[in-house]
């Protein structure tokens, strides 16, 4: 009668190793872990006492793990066994292939040179080699075998997936670090001394493309003046790089020597062992060079090695093209920011402005509030924008105001913005003035003629520094400097109880008077070439000269639109005077109506008839003094716009839109 027992003995064997197998395999261990654990199960299953795992590595056989007698591993059947792919027996050893060790679905896992996949076998010695037939323990062998090389591919898998999470983990580490930079051989440096830790090599360098040249320009390279190292684009192990797009490895030894470029080795008394390199492409997908790192620590590169390096490179190309963009963009900036800067400079050598353009620049350094004080036309935005433009805030937004042009309804919109549906026509939600300007100045022209109650908005504000949009409740933070300007007389108004005396003190911190131009002596010459040369070159034709009897008129002219004034007479100069040289009468200027009992109509009647006589007299020359500009005319008069038209209806005159020649 046959012994049934011993099948099924060993079938219940086997199911206590596929069980261990699944449960060692729930853990987080490693390979080593994992044999140590199921091993004696599995010699158990084979019921053998002797053998093992062997592996090759370096041309040695090694054993990965044993059991029992260390005697010497039959070599040439192990080879036989491998180059077959079935198991063989002979010499009392069954030797079954395990060709799948450390392969998994990624060759990059099995962490040898060029990719190759473990070189292992699983061998017993079978003590009953004489007394029983063998083939049931190579049918047992295959299924152990099978059950080993599924476990040891999850193994390796999830092991992988862990290396490669802590490798990306560097990398994106490191590429927050590279953004940060902003020097070009900080950059480089950075993603070297990265590439060269994560890839424990001695060296790294990025090679840019100079496709003009052909040349690959390497930095940063140990050992060479200033860094940089050029070699041909089509040389070595780099230039097979650029050439086919594609990720290289070189291992000396293993490798054809004729490869590596020695030429570079000899000038830098180098020796390069081992390389490997990877192309870079730009944000284009476009080649902008080769990222390569040279003489691994260990055995040589594998192409575990290519792909992390492959990662750096991306985001290697990604900081580069960043770094290279952010920097032409600053100088992009700088230079509109000083082409706006001279678009308005403070022009003038009278000591009034050379007090101003030094106490200026002290200012512009600090966030003090300024007030500007001058008549109309006198240049109180253009040193504004000094100021701005002098300061830390020149790259960030100038703003003007014009607040006797906002009536009191529309000012806290225009200020401080909106809110979608706040109001009739609040069709968005709009910024204000105050918003637009953060970071940089907002500049309050006019600020005297503003409404009481828009003083009170304003002065809160710039005590809060917060403003609320019209419609809204949220706070928003905002950074601004103001600098306020007029040409009312504030102290008068504080004392009418039409300006807060609170307001004129938080706008009061630093206080700047321009004086007339009239007062300014050769200044007046120094304005006229620059605005004559700055509308000479706007409309493409030479600069004509001033003559004698024109700087004259000019210097003894009374100029009540003050710079304005004397800017719109150059443009009128630049467009129709044809000759190369300026005379008086080229210049068209309205002369003053002195009373010296000529050029005037007499006065008659009675005094107040009399005094109602001389003002409309003195109003209309000066309007026609200022070219029928009323805001010029009213600034010659001594008084605001809208103060010169109800002076002017009081007189019975005619209105300003009848007033011949007026704008």
């Amino acid at each position: 009668m046959k012994d049934r027992t011993q099948p099924q003995t060993s079938q219940n064997e086997e199911i206590r190793l596929v069980t261990e197998v699944v449960n060692a395999l729930k853990r987080d261990i490693s390979r080593a872990e994992f044999l140590e654990s199921v091993f004696p199960a599995v010699m158990l299953s084979l019921k053998q006492a002797t053998g093992g795992i062997v592996n090759q590595v370096s041309g040695q056989w090694s054993r990965e793990i044993w059991v029992g007698p260390h005697e010497e591993v039959p070599e040439l059947l192990i080879g036989e066994t491998l180059d077959l792919g079935t198991i063989q027996c002979a010499e009392g050893w069954v030797v079954a292939p395990l060709i799948s060790t450390g392969q998994s679905d990624h060759p990059e896992a099995a962490g040898l040179p060029g990719g190759s996949p473990g070189v292992a076998a699983l061998l017993v010695r079978d003590e009953d080699k004489t007394k029983t037939d063998p083939r049931p323990l190579i049918q047992r062998l295959n299924r152990i075998t099978d059950l080993l090389t599924a476990a040891f591919q999850s193994i390796d898998r999830r092991q992988l997936r862990i290396r490669r999470i802590s490798q990306l983990q560097a990398v994106l580490d490191a590429s927050a670090q590279w953004q940060r930079l902003e020097d070009d051989i900080a950059l480089l440096h950075g993603i070297a001394d990265t590439a060269t830790a994560l890839l424990d090599c001695e060296r790294a360098s990025i090679f840019l493309w100079d496709k003009r040249r052909k040349k690959l320009i390497g930095r940063p390279a140990l050992g060479v003046a200033e860094g940089a190292l050029e070699v041909d684009d089509d040389a070595g192990v780099v230039g097979e790089v650029l050439g086919s797009q594609e990720q290289k490895i070189w291992n000396g030894g293993s490798d054809d020597e004729s490869r590596v470029n020695r030429k570079v080795d000899q000038s830098l008394e180098f020796e390069t062992r081992s390389l490997v390199a990877v192309p870079m492409q730009g944000q284009r997908n476009d080649l902008i060079g080769v990222f390569e790192a040279i003489n691994h620590n260990g055995e040589g590169f594998d192409p575990n090695d290519a792909t992390v390096l492959s990662d750096l490179a991306t985001h290697a190309a990604v900081a580069i093209q960043s770094l290279k963009a952010r920097k032409k963009l600053a100088a992009t900036c700088d230079r509109l920011v000083e082409d706006a800067a001279s678009a308005s400079p403070l022009i003038g050598e009278h000591p009034s402005i050379a007090r101003i353009r030094k106490t200026s620049a002290k200012v512009a350094k600090t966030d003090l509030s300024v007030l500007v004080l001058g008549k109309n036309g006198t240049g109180k935005e253009v040193l504004a924008r000094h100021i701005h433009f002098e300061s830390e805030r020149r790259n960030a937004p100038f703003i003007a105001v014009n607040c006797a042009a906002l009536v009191e309804s529309l000012l806290e919109s225009e200020l401080f913005g909106h809110e979608k549906g706040s109001f009739t026509d609040a069709n968005q939600t709009r910024q204000g003035k105050f918003e637009l300007a953060s970071g940089g100045t907002l500049f309050l022209d006019e600020v005297g003629d503003m409404s009481p109650g828009g003083q009170a908005k304003l002065l809160r504000v710039l005590e809060e520094k917060v403003v609320v949009r019209v419609g809204g409740s949220q706070t928003i933070p905002v950074d601004v400097r103001v600098i306020a300007a007029t040409n009312q007389p504030l102290e008068e108004m504080i004392a009418e109880k039409r300006f807060r005396e609170d307001l004129y003190f938080r706008l009061n911190v630093v206080n700047l008077s321009l004086p007339p131009l009239a007062q300014r002596g050769d200044d007046i010459l120094l304005l006229a070439n620059h605005f004559l040369e700055q509308f000479c070159y706007q409309i493409g034709r030479s600069v004509p000269v001033f003559q004698r009897g024109a700087r004259e008129a000019m210097q003894s002219h009374s100029w009540p639109g003050n710079i304005r004034e004397l800017r719109n007479t150059i443009e009128r100069v630049a467009y129709l005077c044809t000759e190369q040289e300026i005379e008086k009468d080229d210049l068209m200027l309205g002369t003053v109506l002195r009373n010296t009992g000529q050029g005037h109509l007499p006065i008659t009647g009675t005094l107040n008839d009399a005094t109602r006589q001389f003002q409309v007299e003195h109003i209309e020359r000066a309007i026609k003094t200022c070219s029928g500009n009323m805001t010029d005319a009213a600034a010659y008069l001594g008084l605001h716009r809208s103060n010169l038209y109800r002076k002017m209806g009081q007189l019975g005159m005619k209105g300003a839109d009848d007033v011949e020649g007026s704008v």
